[in-house]
């Protein structure tokens, strides 16, 4: 396995330092909003006493939230008006739909990316463009399965549009699940935020719609599996040309 190279005048750590460190690099770390979920099955793990039913049961349900709410490092690509996916998972839809008319940008319909995640990719989203947040706007709704089309108009969602430097407007949106009951923005209004920034995430199985200025070409394609943070999924208009 290739080591990650180590920096000019960094000392060389050895033995149980260098195995630790590269345990670090293999597993992810847990997002904050999962240590209830890891802690609570854990504790049972712990009080089972001689019930060893018990304690493999609180041991694998912890392991299972560690593995969902994991976090993982990404690396956004370095290229002039890239709009990065903002999670993992497959392409459900790759075609033109107004945005969410609570937040009052018209019906005209826009070029769009809608990414279905499972249960079992990562959870956290990510901005895809580095910009200034204009607004996030809240909407409750239904938890129909996020893999329908109409689960964009109907759904629970939370709607985020970022202003681009180059003047360029992007809408992502977080939809809740059949299963996904808890979405988590942490962006405010005003917040300026730098492409491949974690921003939030929604709790087992959700939806998130990506939102492009009219005449964006999109980069993707239906059944395509995307990494949120890495994958391209169109370039901005004012960049190209």
């Amino acid at each position: 396995m290739a080591r990650r190279p180590t920096p000019p005048g960094t000392p060389e750590r050895t033995g149980l330092a260098h195995v630790a460190d590269l345990v670090r690099t293999a597993i992810p770390p847990l997002h904050p909003a999962g240590l209830p979920f890891v802690a609570a099955p854990l504790a049972v793990a712990l009080l089972a006493g001689k019930r060893p039913w018990l304690r493999r049961s609180g041991l694998a349900a912890a392991a299972a939230c560690a593995t969902f709410f994991r976090h993982p490092h990404r690396v956004p690509p370095n290229r002039a008006g890239a709009v990065v996916s903002p999670a993992d998972g497959e392409v459900a839809l790759v075609d033109t739909a107004a945005p969410p008319a609570e937040l009052g940008l018209g019906d005209q319909p826009l070029p769009r990316v809608s990414i279905f995640l499972s249960v079992l990719d990562v959870h956290v989203q990510r901005t895809p463009v580095s910009g200034t947040v204009r607004s996030v706007l809240h909407q409750p709704g239904q938890f129909r399965s996020a893999d329908l089309p109409e689960a964009s108009a109907v759904n629970e969602r939370n709607s985020m549009i970022i202003d681009t430097q180059g003047g360029d407007q992007i809408v992502v949106v977080q939809i809740a699940g059949l299963l996904a009951r808890r979405i988590v923005c942490d962006a405010r209004a005003g917040d300026v935020l730098t492409i491949g920034d974690t921003y939030g995430l929604i709790r087992f199985g959700s939806r998130v719609d990506t939102y492009f200025p009219a005449g964006t070409e999109l980069l993707v394609q239906v059944g395509q599996r995307t990494i949120g943070a890495e994958t391209v999924l169109a370039v901005l208009p004012s960049a190209a040309s």
